[in-house]
């Protein structure tokens, strides 16, 4: 029997990636974003997370769909990708920029992995996505960053309470270089080559990287539960005090 994934936030880079090496890998690939992605999927599902988050109905809904996308199989593995990232400093981040933050990078992976219990095999995975913002960030991460050191504090108390049921871990990237990050730093070479030079390897992650590491604690990380693994360049190993 084939195994299945769902990929929250398909379209962006990382998504891209994950739906490439998971189809390469022989998963049935279904995916979800706000917007339908190009790609090698065999399902797509409309999903706005920040309503997810908050309407029961619309999860009732969106749990029907994830059924007929099955079609009479079950779920092998949940993958939390997608995220929202809006920046500001605390003087002037808006209430209502955090509390979506809040929903769509924490209370929706909570929510759509309840919902896939329904449906996830025995043994089965929940991936979360983090990040190295979760323990160091940077000014005018404050939304972020914390939604993300919510998501992983998630991880553990998923992975607690579901025991052998299924494993919860969260693999956490440093900056990933993809089609939206480097469009922040059109015609800003210098800047760029600064980020790149924060990170001991002198790089940046490439999406496939992240995908590749995915698949790996998917597959093979079995005796690993509500642990996050850090991806991330050797920038957490890194202090930046003047020589």
């Amino acid at each position: 029997m084939s195994n299945s994934v769902l990929i929250t936030g398909c379209a962006g880079g990382i998504g891209r990636a994950l739906v490439s090496q998971f189809k390469e890998a022989g998963y049935r690939v279904i995916g979800t974003d706000v917007a339908e992605c190009d790609g090698a999927l065999d399902a797509f599902l409309t999903c706005d997370l920040a309503r997810l988050a908050i309407d029961e109905g619309y999860g009732r809904a969106f749990s029907a769909q994830l059924r007929d996308a099955l079609v009479g199989k079950q779920l092998s593995l949940l993958i939390n990708n997608a995220a929202v990232q809006i920046l500001g400093h605390m003087p002037e981040v808006r209430l209502a920029d955090f509390r979506r933050t809040i929903d769509v990078n924490l209370v929706a992976p909570f929510r759509i992995a309840q919902i896939c219990l329904e449906h996830i095999a025995d043994k089965g995975c929940v991936l979360n996505i983090g990040s190295v913002h979760a323990v160091a960030t940077k000014p005018g991460f404050v939304g972020y960053a914390t939604s993300k050191a919510a998501l992983h504090g998630l991880t553990r108390a998923m992975a607690v309470d579901f025991g052998p049921r299924c494993r919860v871990l969260c693999l956490a990237p440093a900056a990933v270089r993809t089609d939206m990050l480097m469009a922040g730093f059109e015609g800003k070479p210098d800047k760029f080559a600064e980020l790149e030079s924060m990170h001991p390897l002198n790089r940046l992650a490439e999406p496939s990287e992240i995908a590749r590491f995915a698949l790996m604690l998917a597959t093979e990380a079995y005796f690993a539960t509500g642990s996050t693994f850090y991806l991330d360049g050797g920038v957490l190993s890194r202090l930046h005090d003047p020589e």
